[in-house]
């Protein structure tokens, strides 16, 4: 009868931890009024307890410091440390000795292993220590694959590996949203809000050590989420800036376009990239996680060939008393000359003054002029702006710009403060 040989015991023994922050030791306080039954017992047994605040004792938290009794939740964003060690249990000297740590994700294989080279030799009862570190990247099933090959006295080369599966979630939900500052006729500096919801979706409190928006090559970012008291900046949201579990909070930040984008027509169109936002929080006795969002793109609002903004109106005038406004027309076009007239109607509360049809002459592509007009308005209340018209005799193609702006309108025994 053949009979199978029996499994060769390995000389080397692999031991894989990973490496966390402690947790504060709690335990739970029994106590009770003097005149019950156990009298000071229970009370006695807690000041006696090493592992309670001394003058504090009913409290949960204690002084000492748990280590980590399971593997844990590893999130987005955290850097995950594990302490690799190889122990020689026989009484042989090993040779050679490689051990070889790498991460297996969903997409790639990385090395982790600080060192590459062959230990010489291993004597017994001794180890071989190595601790590895790696910001995690990707969200999914992660296996930490652990080699170890080494030669017997014999000759002999030996090889044995094994695995560490685990699990890496995600820890903030991030939705953004992206508002103009003005309707699409507006400023010509493109200003554009946007607004950031984080949510906490892990199972503990976060701490908030920073939010910012890191811009494009084309925009300037203003955050607005402090308020100035009494010459101090300080924070919207207190002076404790923690995230309880599902809690969710709203960052604002302002982005303005850059002198020479701003001033060229037609640069800043269809999706441009906004930037990303770069996030730091910080968990249990500090582990300090960060994540960062990938590039933010929106979609800019279109303004065909012909652009018409304003550069200075009124917010009150006076009932039937002329006001003036000043506009900017752009050519957005990047290829075409354009030869502009422009028309003015009446509607039935606003009146302009001065000559329709007049000609303005040519526009080069990416160029603009500024234009003074004058108008009146004959109904008090809220009144839109509208009825101007351009013509582009080239095309014979005419651009109408209905409810540019507002203004109010008063009656003129109210005097309309500057």
């Amino acid at each position: 009868m053949e009979v199978n040989p029996p499994k060769q015991e390995h000389l080397l023994a692999l031991k894989v931890m990973r490496l966390t922050k402690p947790t504060l030791f709690t335990n739970i306080p029994v106590t009770c009024e003097e005149k019950d039954l156990p009298g000071d017992l229970f009370n006695q047994l807690m000041r006696d307890d090493p592992s309670t605040v001394n003058g504090a004792e009913i409290l949960m938290l204690g002084e000492m410091l748990t280590l980590p009794q399971n593997f844990g939740n590893i999130f987005l964003g955290e850097t995950f440390s594990s302490y690799i060690s190889v122990h020689n249990d026989s009484n042989q000297v090993v040779k050679d000795i490689l051990v070889k740590a790498d991460l297996q994700t969903s997409s790639q294989r990385l090395n982790l292993s600080a060192s590459n080279a062959a230990v010489a030799e291993l004597k017994p009862d001794c180890c071989i220590d190595d601790v590895i570190h790696h910001e995690v990247k990707e969200i999914g099933t992660h296996i930490l694959v652990c080699a170890v090959s080494y030669t017997t006295q014999g000759g002999e080369k030996m090889y044995f590996r094994k695995f560490f599966k685990f699990q890496v979630l995600k820890p903030l939900d991030v939705k953004t949203k992206f508002y103009n500052a003005e309707s699409d006729l507006s400023s010509v500096t493109d200003e554009v809000f946007l607004e950031a919801q984080i949510q906490n979706i892990t199972t503990s409190p976060m701490f908030m050590e920073k939010v910012s928006l890191e811009p494009s090559i084309m925009y300037n970012v203003a955050e607005l989420n402090s308020v100035n008291q009494a010459g101090e900046c300080v924070t919207t949201f207190g002076s404790r800036t923690y995230l309880q579990p599902m809690d969710t909070r709203q960052y604002l930040y302002c982005l303005k376009p850059k002198k020479e984008f701003a001033e060229k027509a037609g640069i800043i169109k269809g999706v441009t990239v906004i930037g990303k936002l770069d996030i730091v929080w910080k968990t249990n006795l500090g582990e300090r996680g960060r994540l960062q969002t990938s590039q933010l793109q929106r979609m800019a609002p279109g303004y065909g060939d012909v652009r018409l903004s304003l550069e200075a109106i009124p917010d009150t005038v006076n009932l039937e008393e002329p006001f003036h406004i000043t506009c900017k027309i752009t050519n957005c076009s990047s290829e075409r000359t354009m030869d502009l007239v422009l028309e003015m109607c009446n509607t039935n509360s606003i009146h302009w003054c001065g000559i329709s049809g007049r000609q303005l002459g040519k526009l080069h592509p990416s160029s603009s002029l500024c234009l003074a007009l004058t108008l009146l308005s004959s109904v008090q209340g809220l009144q839109s702006v509208s009825g101007l018209r351009l013509t582009d005799t080239f095309l014979k193609r005419t651009y109408e710009y209905d409810d540019i702006a507002q203004v109010c309108v008063v009656s003129s025994a109210i005097k309309v403060e500057s």
